[in-house]
């Protein structure tokens, strides 16, 4: 089992600055990548408190990959969709060298409605525009020079630079939350899984990377050869007693401003059945996500967990640990605790 520290930070300009926050974040991945923590996953959103601070992730894990040695580096997850498929070629081909081969490449097709009038783009083109570009970004890493015919975008001739230093390319992520469509496209391409699990049951996140796996089966593809990460909130505390004081209030925050984000829903013929995110957020209690949709409590409860998500197909955690107001004192005693108690029962 592999483990990550997945970032979708809460902006409380009332409790924290913006440079505290990024601050904090690098030292709780520098520890990480000191610690066998094998990824860290940088969320991207714009113009929203729920992840909003991170609206170019690849300019920051092109910093990070200067302050670590071995953490891998993924996007989780490009929004394809508001981005220009051939500068994230560029980017992701520069930080691949800049970190010595460790980039991994999330993409996603973005869901928030304010984005996409931000950036003028039509949801109703998001799966398509996502499609259509990571078809052209593989092709800008393996061909010199590049051409392409699609809907959105026609290049011919054109000298994308750098190459990535992985070949044939970084590895291939792909963002799923609802439709068994995306889960079962994503297996049908041959990318790996990468799945927030918070927001619904445990049955329900079996059912749904079952999609998955099932779908690698039908299409001839090896499960042993792909992965299936699956974030949930983290915290590791000394006793299940204690923890409800530390996380309730962080939580509460993280969930309001996943509500305002979400204020306006998403196109409702691109995006069916979208409203159950958004009844996540209107029924979240500690009663209703402890303990069974996060990754919380004393160590053993923490170890059981693993042990189960690992049995439905999981094969990495991405632990989504700063949130709300969660001070980062609180955070690097969670993570210290998870190294030393957790993680070599597990890793």
């Amino acid at each position: 089992m592999k483990f990550g520290l997945f970032y979708l930070p809460t902006y409380l300009p009332g409790y924290r600055d913006a440079h505290t926050h990024y601050r904090n974040m690098v030292d709780q991945i520098q520890f990480a990548d000191r610690n066998g923590i094998d990824y860290v996953w940088m969320v991207e959103h714009h113009f929203v408190r729920h992840g909003g601070l991170i609206s170019q992730n690849f300019p920051f894990l092109s910093y990070i990959a200067g302050k670590t040695s071995r953490i891998r580096l993924g996007t989780g997850a490009t929004v394809l969709a508001l981005n220009d498929p051939v500068r994230v070629a560029e980017m992701g081909a520069l930080l691949d060298n800049l970190s010595d081969g460790r980039f991994d490449w999330g993409v996603g097709r973005g869901f928030l409605r304010d984005e996409f009038d931000a950036f003028g783009v039509e949801m109703r083109e998001s799966r398509a525009r996502m499609e259509e570009g990571i078809d052209m970004v593989r092709k800008a890493w393996a061909e010199h020079p590049l051409s392409f015919e699609g809907k959105y975008r026609s290049l011919k001739g054109l000298p994308v630079l750098p190459p990535p230093l992985q070949r044939p390319h970084p590895p291939i992520w792909i963002a799923c939350f609802l439709t068994q469509e995306s889960f079962e496209w994503t297996a049908r391409e041959g990318h790996n899984l990468l799945y927030v699990a918070y927001h619904v049951t445990p049955p329900m996140a079996r059912e749904r990377i079952g999609w998955y796996l099932n779908a690698l089966k039908a299409n001839g593809r090896d499960a042993a050869k792909h992965e299936v990460c699956a974030v949930y909130h983290m915290h590791c505390s000394e006793t299940d007693a204690g923890l409800r004081a530390i996380v309730e209030k962080p939580m509460a925050e993280y969930s309001d401003a996943g509500a305002e984000a979400s204020r306006r829903p998403p196109d409702p013929e691109a995006y069916k059945g979208y409203t159950a995110r958004e009844d996540y957020h209107k029924q979240n209690s500690f009663e209703m996500y402890f303990p069974d949709r996060v990754l919380m409590g004393e160590p053993k409860r923490i170890i059981d967990r693993i042990q189960v998500m690992k049995a439905s197909g999981i094969t990495q955690v991405g632990m989504l640990l700063d949130y709300g107001s969660i001070p980062h004192e609180e955070v690097m005693r969670s993570l210290q605790r998870f190294v030393d108690k957790v993680l070599p029962h597990v890793g």
